[in-house]
């Protein structure tokens, strides 16, 4: 979407407070003092069912090929080209220096 300056700057402002006005993001029912409290009282009010009891067992974090893999139906693990065999880690190269600074002159 093309907006004019003016309108995007109308638009802009809509979410600027006046003085004086406070946000109000961290406070209420999601405030993170009593939240989970005043959840299970909205649910109750709301007639909602109470959410599935959570254990406090950590799942294991999948590893960024096993989740590509499960988007895309292409294993990371197998060699690109044949398909066969398992890919391995043999070295992890150091970083490039930054090349945004000059070099320094010891001369």
């Amino acid at each position: 979407m093309t907006l004019s300056a003016d309108e995007f700057i109308r638009r802009f402002l809509l979410h600027v407070l006046p003085d004086g006005f406070q946000r109000i993001r961290y406070y209420g029912f999601l405030g993170n003092r009593y939240r989970r409290e005043k959840l299970e009282h909205c649910r109750r009010l709301l007639g909602m069912p109470p959410p599935p009891e959570q254990t406090n067992v950590l799942p294991v974090e999948k590893d960024y090929r096993d989740r590509f893999e499960e988007l895309t139906g292409q294993s990371l693990h197998q060699c690109p080209q044949c398909r066969q065999g398992h890919m391995l880690v043999v070295e992890i190269l150091p970083r490039s220096p930054c090349r945004c600074a000059p070099p320094i002159d010891s001369s």
